[in-house]
């Protein structure tokens, strides 16, 4: 069962030997005997492509619900720990900040879970490629995923010095006529984000002029060095320039709106006890770091 809802979500008799590493012979294999003992096919094979039969889709979704009842059984006995694989997708600077510098004692903890990390930002599909589930920053999109709020991150608006030097510093939000700002393009609508700010409890977006506009984190930061305009970002990513001054906080009577951080996950399928603990993990990792900010 756990071979062939493997083969069913990656769509690929190769990656699921490669998730469970085993022969793709011996997945082939497997498969063929379930079939034989059902007496029905399960799934459509082609040179490219695998796909389920009607008869496939139903099983499936009964072998996901026994296969997690047997998960829960065997991690319902005192002293067991989760183990197995465990595929996490990340947006990069979280990854960087918060995952990497706890995950030792994650393992520690559970020395049976195999960690597979990916970044990215954009919306993957966790079944097809195979992920359990995904960290992401920002107000999202609707989907079929259920989304848990793990933490909000306080926004900080900054320039460089040299900037301040030449166009001045604002003390309002009205007084950024005469600036600008780094534009940073959304993957998901290719528009550059305006600037908000709360301005007498009402929310105030306002898109400044731009010579520069990038799609990936550490570019805008980078730019914001430079000099080259006017940046918004959560403040953990900033902190060690404001600390050294390469980045000053400019508005800070005027704030944003906090930034919500989700995990998502399949609504068609149970949390494993592996993607429990990570999530349960990870919320204390995000409790910590708020309760160190100054």
């Amino acid at each position: 069962m756990r071979v062939f809802t493997r083969v069913l979500e990656r769509r690929s008799f190769t990656l699921a030997a490669d998730d469970t590493g085993l022969p793709r012979s011996t997945v082939t294999d497997a498969v063929k005997q379930l079939e034989q003992r059902l007496g029905v096919q399960l799934l459509q094979r082609t040179t490219r492509h695998v796909s389920p039969t009607l008869d496939g889709e139903a099983y499936y979704q009964r072998c996901l619900r026994i296969l997690s009842d047997i998960e829960d059984a065997e991690g319902a006995f005192a002293g067991t720990k989760p183990k197995g694989l465990l595929r996490v997708d990340v947006h990069g600077t979280l990854a960087r900040h918060f995952v990497l510098p706890s995950l030792p004692s994650f393992l520690e903890t559970y020395p049976g879970i195999e960690f597979h990390m990916s970044e990215g930002d954009r919306l993957v599909d966790l079944v097809r490629e195979g992920i359990d589930c995904v960290l992401r920053v920002g107000v999202l999109q609707d989907s079929d995923m259920i989304a848990r709020r793990v933490a909000m991150l306080e926004e900080v608006t900054v320039a460089s010095p040299a900037y301040i030097e030449r166009f001045g510093l604002p003390t309002h939000p009205r007084d950024l006529e005469r600036h600008h700002m780094v534009g940073f393009r959304s993957t998901a609508t290719g528009g550059v984000l305006p600037l908000e700010f709360l301005v007498e409890g009402n929310l105030r977006n306002i898109t400044l002029p731009t010579t520069v506009a990038v799609n990936a984190a550490e570019s805008y930061i980078a730019a914001a060095r430079l000099g080259l305009g006017i940046i918004q970002m959560p403040r953990y990513h900033a902190e060690h320039d404001l600390a050294r001054g390469t980045l000053v906080h400019i508005l800070p009577d005027f704030p944003l709106t906090e930034t919500p951080v989700s995990l998502l996950y399949p609504r068609n399928r149970q949390l494993s006890p592996r993607v429990r603990v990570f999530i349960d993990w990870l919320i204390r990792v995000f409790a910590r770091s708020n309760e160190e900010q100054p």
